[in-house]
């Protein structure tokens, strides 16, 4: 008889842009996640629901832990940089900011939360391709054995009122 060989514990990803608050949470409970690792350097959005204090309001509502590691956000420098599509100069920000011994402190903080359960990194771009949440994955994953799996938050909303939650009832009913 042959053991199975334990999986590794995954560890998930988001990015809300885009995303209407309601429709983030629910992507999050679909997903079963239990604890959402705020990986923004600043925590702020324009976006309603995202600013540190009410996000971090909402998910408890939702039954979502919270927690911000400052040390793994994109500096000022590496945001602009994100913005203005330079990506060599983008990935060579990232990498120096994570190399930093506060970010490698809160990559192993990162570790620990996901391995006490189900955690999503957070952070603004819906692609995670573009955004600095892919890197600290990939260094999770290399370091901690995390299997990494990125999220994108599905919408229910329908201008008409249709969700594909929630499909209309025919008229008859």
């Amino acid at each position: 008889m042959s053991a199975l060989a334990p999986t590794a514990p995954k560890l998930l990803s988001i990015g809300y842009e885009k995303a209407g608050f309601a429709d983030f949470i629910l992507t999050l409970q679909a997903a079963r996640v239990a604890t959402v690792i705020d990986v923004r350097d600043l925590p702020l959005s324009r976006r309603a629901g995202f600013s540190k204090r009410q996000l971090q309001a909402g998910l408890a509502e939702a039954g979502i832990g919270y927690v911000h590691l400052r040390p793994l956000g994109t500096p000022a420098a590496g945001r602009e940089a994100n913005r203005r599509r330079q990506w060599p100069l983008f990935w060579d920000i990232v990498e120096q900011s994570l190399a930093r011994p506060e970010a490698q402190k809160a990559l192993s903080e990162a570790a620990a939360t996901a391995a006490a359960s189900l955690s999503c990194l957070l952070c603004y771009e819906a692609d995670p391709c573009i955004c600095h949440r892919r890197r600290v994955g990939e260094m999770l994953e290399a370091s901690h054995g995390l299997a990494i799996e990125h999220l994108r938050v599905a919408p229910s909303f329908d201008p008409e009122g249709i969700t594909d939650r929630h499909p209309p009832q025919p008229a008859w009913r």
